[in-house]
């Protein structure tokens, strides 16, 4: 799922991924194989590497408690929430929503 929404993406947005040390990417290999895009793994125990992923984890848990097994939500349920994210205002982005900071991006390659 994830090779197919990273090949939705313009390639000049999205050169590397970092992640955790989990094991939801552990075909990474795969991964870059089929986008071409960079995996890079934080170390362990080191948070602050990666900020945004926190924060975004935070954010989720307002949906989607810990543990939840989300094999019971629908795609259109999962992309209703990932909707209602990106379209909820962030103070690191100045408090712009991240879909009008794509869409600026996106338009920035056009």
């Amino acid at each position: 799922a994830l090779i197919g929404q990273a090949r939705k993406l313009p390639a000049d947005l999205c050169r590397s991924l970092t992640w955790d040390r989990g094991k939801e990417l552990a075909d990474h290999r795969r991964f870059t194989l089929a986008t071409d895009i960079e995996v890079y793994f934080c170390d362990p125990h080191s948070p602050w590497q990666r900020g945004t992923n926190e924060n975004t984890n935070r954010l989720l848990r307002q949906y989607l408690p810990h543990g939840v097994d989300l094999s019971t939500f629908s795609q259109a349920q999962l992309s209703a929430i990932a909707r209602q994210l990106n379209e909820r205002p962030r103070k690191t982005l100045m408090y712009q929503t991240p879909a009008e900071k794509f869409a600026q991006s996106v338009a920035s390659i056009g």
